[in-house]
């Protein structure tokens, strides 16, 4: 008979292997795999990629239990754990703010982890402590619901790549410095603050995604970008700050931005971008740009109108728009100074890459029919353009499918095909 040795095949699996096998099980099954034979105690000692979420937890219904589990749990863990750790991922709704998740964290500041990811609770928010900066290694930072107070002596991460802070209680000021000390960071997310005033400076950032109530944006320094994504939350205080406002939000955003790829703009983001700006065309070319997606413009506002005829007309190589328009937009509302189409894109305004343009909540008011004539006509290669009406549309939906049958179209291949939602 052969011996456990010759049978025991899976002991022999290169360590890269096995960590790939034990980092798909939840950590206390990892745990469980020391049972397996001799060969496998301990072998979840050494994983360099630990995340913990509630499939962690034991099952109980009192949820002291639980916590009190969780914490024992991970407490033992990172003391038997043996070698480096690279990635910590804690994500819990049962843990909050507790000195267990400083001394955790203290521990990881002297293990090099070079990405940490925190998500706790929703009851009290958890203080993250200052050992959290010590981490000089990190290229990776996600925090969810937590405080964020960085100490005077903070010089910055200078090996961070990836920062995310969602609903993260931080000064304003501070947040520009972590940014602007983070040479190499490439994706930004910053999701939930308030009353924001925001500069961007980062030479080499790729990825950004803003969320939430912004007084200001302003990119700085930003001749990398290729993705954007902004979602911005209006109120009273702010609406009132932009009526105040003198400068041009589109040069500020949008004018040092050469190599965007991907823009897509939620919500009051054209709005945003319409402040102050009087201009017919972008202050740059967007040769790269390939995709836009915009929603809730407002087509009997001429200045959000002209915004995104800008950013259409400069970039070359759009190949797919999409638009939703403002659900308050009345198809009843006058719309003045029509000859505004002749007058500002009478010169060649043609998109040669467009092929797929889907427009929705389309209210059919007169600038918004000429804006959709103008892509017609314009798109020499579209190949399909979807539309959907608004549902508060009902009666003028026949005279919108009539006009749009009348359009010129300077592609024989374009497709429209209009979609009725039931009422």
């Amino acid at each position: 008979m052969e011996d456990d040795s010759e049978l025991d095949l899976i002991s022999e699996l290169p360590q890269s292997i096995i960590e790939a096998i034990l980092a798909k099980l939840p950590l206390r099954d990892a745990v469980r795999t020391s049972i397996l034979s001799t060969r496998w105690r301990y072998k979840w000692a050494s994983l360099t990629h630990i995340m913990f979420d509630d499939r962690s937890a034991s099952h109980f219904n009192d949820r002291i239990v639980v916590q009190d589990g969780i914490v024992n749990f991970i407490t033992r863990f990172l003391f038997l754990h043996d070698g480096p750790i690279h990635k910590f991922s804690l994500s819990s709704s049962f843990l909050q703010s507790s000195p267990d998740i400083d001394q955790w964290l203290l521990f990881l500041s002297r293990k090099d982890v070079k990405e940490l990811i925190l998500e706790l609770g929703e009851g009290e928010w958890f203080r993250a402590p200052s050992c959290v900066f010590s981490c000089k290694k990190l290229t990776r930072l996600e925090l969810v619901r937590c405080e964020l107070d960085p100490p005077p002596n903070f010089k910055g991460f200078l090996c961070l790549k990836h920062l995310s802070l969602q609903q993260v209680l931080i000064p304003p000021d501070d947040i520009e410095y972590l940014i602007s000390n983070c040479p190499l960071l490439e994706s930004l997310t910053l999701s939930y603050f308030d009353s924001l005033e925001l500069t961007v400076c980062a030479p080499n950032l790729k990825y950004l995604i803003l969320e939430g109530e912004f007084k200001d944006l302003c990119l700085e320094n930003t001749p990398l970008l290729v993705a954007i994504s902004v979602a911005m939350y209006m109120t009273d205080d702010i609406a009132e700050h932009f009526e105040h406002s003198s400068s041009c939000n589109f040069d500020k955003f949008l004018g040092g931005v050469p190599k965007l790829e991907r823009l897509i703009g939620h919500i009051y983001f054209t709005k945003y971008l319409s402040i102050g700006n009087n201009q017919k065309r972008s202050p740059i070319t967007y040769h790269h740009l390939r995709f836009i997606e915009l929603y809730q413009v407002s087509f009997d506002d001429m200045k959000e109108v002209l915004v995104v005829l800008q950013l259409i007309v400069n970039s070359p190589n759009l190949q797919e728009l999409q638009i939703s328009g403002s659900s308050n937009t009345s198809a009843t509302v006058g719309a003045p100074d029509l000859e505004f189409w002749d007058e500002n894109f009478s010169i060649d305004c043609t998109l040669h890459r467009l092929k797929k343009v889907k427009l929705t909540d389309v209210s059919g008011v007169e600038h918004e029919m000429k804006f959709i004539q103008f892509l017609l006509e314009n798109s020499p290669v579209l190949e399909v353009m979807s539309i959907t009406p608004s549902l508060y549309l009902t009666d003028g939906r026949l005279n919108m499918l009539i006009d749009l049958a009348s359009f010129r179209r300077a592609s024989s291949r374009a497709k429209i095909i209009f979609i009725q939602e039931p009422v």
